[in-house]
């Protein structure tokens, strides 16, 4: 059912908004006035039921980013990353690379940062260029344009999976070093939706949560990084530079929270 409501949603979100008097009129009354669009707040609520009811597609987390970028929340992200100068740097220069030649980084050593990225996205079929067709206008569709771009690096440099508590863990690591819209509403539809119908998951999902709050403020801000000027370097010296620590790594070392029940967290498989 939420599926079908968020359909009629997007229907109503696609319609112009003209301002025009609707020329329909009820039996014996005056015209009223056309149905206007939905603001981005009656968008957002509307994905966030979807995904509630079951639909996480890509399509529909495009509609959700759409929508916050009408708030002033991506606005003020942008913001809080101009406060490091290389994050400023890359916004004012609108700086999108070319598309990411998989081959290419293929062919690169073993361990180097274009290899592992390669080997990452090739095992698991994805589309390296899902920022295509994005406008970097604006100082905060800019820092969204980017993002979507490097997700699926920042997945490596993290270990974090592309599990449930993966994504979520990799949200909450954005958390940690700005205050990311899309992560934040992410996180919070997770913690919803386990807490509805999946409540034995919770524990593990509140500790990726944590895990990748604390790996976030621990690094420096991935988010100043030019990566694709440095596929050679080897991921292990990147991680390095940057003060992080890959989520196998925290989770080995973290000693267990007093009076806490949860067993270590699988994050990370298959990831370098």
């Amino acid at each position: 059912m939420a599926t079908t409501l968020w359909q009629s949603t997007a229907h109503a979100a696609a319609a112009p908004d003209t301002g025009a008097t609707s020329a329909a009129t009820l039996a014996d009354g005056p015209a009223v006035p056309a149905p206007v669009a939905p603001d981005p707040l009656f968008r957002i609520l509307g994905t966030m039921l979807a995904m509630s009811g079951g639909d996480t597609s890509l399509e529909l987390v495009g509609v959700l980013t759409d929508g916050l970028l009408d708030t002033p929340s991506y606005a003020l992200a942008a913001q809080h990353l101009r406060h490091d100068p290389g994050c400023a740097a890359l916004i004012d220069a609108r700086w999108v690379p070319g598309p990411h030649d998989l081959d290419r980084l293929a062919a690169l050593p073993v361990g180097s940062l274009g290899h592992a990225y390669a080997a990452s996205l090739t095992r698991l079929g994805y589309d390296p260029d899902l920022h295509a067709g994005m406008e970097a206008g604006s100082q905060a569709t800019y820092v969204e344009v980017r993002l979507s771009q490097t997700h699926d690096l920042w997945h490596v440099l993290t270990g974090f999976d592309t599990s449930l508590l993966g994504e979520i863990g990799l949200q909450a690591f954005h958390l940690g070093q700005f205050p990311y819209p899309l992560g934040a509403m992410l996180t919070a539809q997770a913690l919803q939706s386990i807490t509805l119908f999946d409540p034995e998951q919770l524990p593990a999902l509140v500790l990726a949560i944590h895990t990748g709050l604390q790996m976030g403020q621990q690094a420096r801000p991935l988010f100043a990084q030019r990566w694709e000027e440095g596929w050679a370097k080897p991921l292990q010296q990147w991680r390095q530079e940057l003060n992080l620590t890959p989520v196998q790594e925290w989770a080995a070392a973290a000693p267990p929270s007093a009076g806490s029940t949860t067993a270590p967290l699988p994050l990370g498989a298959g990831q370098p």
